[in-house]
C-alpha cells in the first residue's frame, strides 16, 4: 500500500488549521470579566442649529438611570439598554451604541433639532422640533423664531412647524424672520430683523410662492425706495402686494 504523503501533509494542515481557528475564535471573543470601561467616546451629530445635548448632559442621563458605563464591568455594559435610555429624552432622536475590544464605550447621538420657539398668549413656552415635536424650555437657543399669539399646541406642531422648516431651510429667510404672530382669525404675519415693516401673509398657505414673491419684492422695489419707506406689506393675495406707506418716515 503506497502512502500518499502530499495528500496526508494537506489533511494535517487542514485540520490544524481548523483546530487553530476555532481556538482563537473562542480565546479572543471569551469575555474578560475583569475587563472594565475606560472611555466614554459622545457622538453628538450637529444640526442647522445648535441643539440642547452636550456630552455633561448625556452624562447626567445615564448617570440618572445608574447605568453610565465609565469603570463599569464590560461584562455588565448593556448597549442595549444605554440606547433606549437615552431614547426616552425629548431631546434625542435616536441613540446607537456599542463596545469596542479595547474597554471602551461609544455612544452615537442625533438630537432633536429646534426649529422655533413658542411663546404664546396662553403663557406656554416650549420649543418645536424639525417633526413637530414638543420640547420643553430647557435653555435658549440662539437664532431661533419666536411664535407668539393665541394657538394650540395642536397648530404649533402641524402649521408652525411647516412654515418654520421652510423658514429655516432658506439662508436668507433664516436670517430675516426672528418673529411670527398668530392673529385672532388665523392668519400670520412675520417681523423681519432688516426693515422697519410688518409682513403680512393671511392665511398660513402657499408660504413658499408668498416668500418668494416678497424676495423679489426686497431686491427691485425695496433695495431701491428704501427699506424703511412702508411699515406694512401684504403678501395675502396672488400676483400682488400692498404696502402701505410708513408716514413716520417721511422727510420733514
Amino acid at each position: 500500500m503506497t502512502i500518499n504523503w502530499k495528500k496526508s501533509m494537506i489533511v494535517v494542515c487542514d485540520i490544524v488549521i481548523a483546530a487553530y481557528l476555532l481556538f482563537a475564535v473562542t480565546a479572543f471573543n471569551k469575555p474578560d470579566a475583569a475587563a472594565t470601561c475606560s472611555e466614554v467616546k459622545i457622538d453628538i451629530k450637529e444640526g442647522r442649529v445648535d441643539g440642547f445635548l452636550n456630552a455633561s448632559e448625556v452624562k447626567k442621563l445615564l448617570s440618572k438611570d445608574k447605568i453610565y458605563p465609565l469603570s463599569k464591568s464590560m461584562n455588565a455594559i448593556n448597549p442595549r439598554q444605554i440606547e433606549e435610555s437615552l431614547e426616552k429624552s425629548p431631546f434625542v432622536e435616536n441613540a446607537e451604541c456599542h463596545k469596542t475590544m479595547n474597554g471602551h464605550v461609544c455612544i452615537s447621538i442625533q438630537q432633536r433639532i429646534p426649529v422655533i420657539r413658542v411663546m404664546n398668549a396662553n403663557g406656554e413656552s416650549y420649543y418645536i422640533d424639525t417633526h413637530g415635536n414638543i420640547m420643553p424650555e430647557s435653555r435658549y437657543v440662539n437664532d431661533l423664531i419666536i411664535a407668539t399669539g393665541s394657538f394650540s399646541k395642536k397648530y404649533a406642531q402641524s402649521v408652525l412647524t411647516r412654515v418654520s422648516n421652510h423658514i429655516m431651510a432658506d439662508d436668507f429667510w433664516k436670517n430675516q424672520v426672528v418673529q411670527i404672530n398668530i392673529l385672532d382669525n388665523g392668519t400670520m404675519e412675520l417681523v423681519p430683523r432688516v426693515g422697519d415693516h410688518i409682513i403680512y401673509l393671511g392665511l398660513p398657505n402657499h408660504i413658499d410662492k408668498k416668500l418668494e414673491r416678497l424676495r423679489k419684492f426686497y431686491l427691485y422695489g425695496l433695495n431701491k425706495a428704501g427699506w424703511n419707506k412702508y411699515n406694512y406689506i401684504n403678501l395675502e393675495f396672488d400676483n400682488q402686494i400692498i404696502c402701505k406707506r410708513n408716514n413716520r418716515k417721511k422727510n420733514k
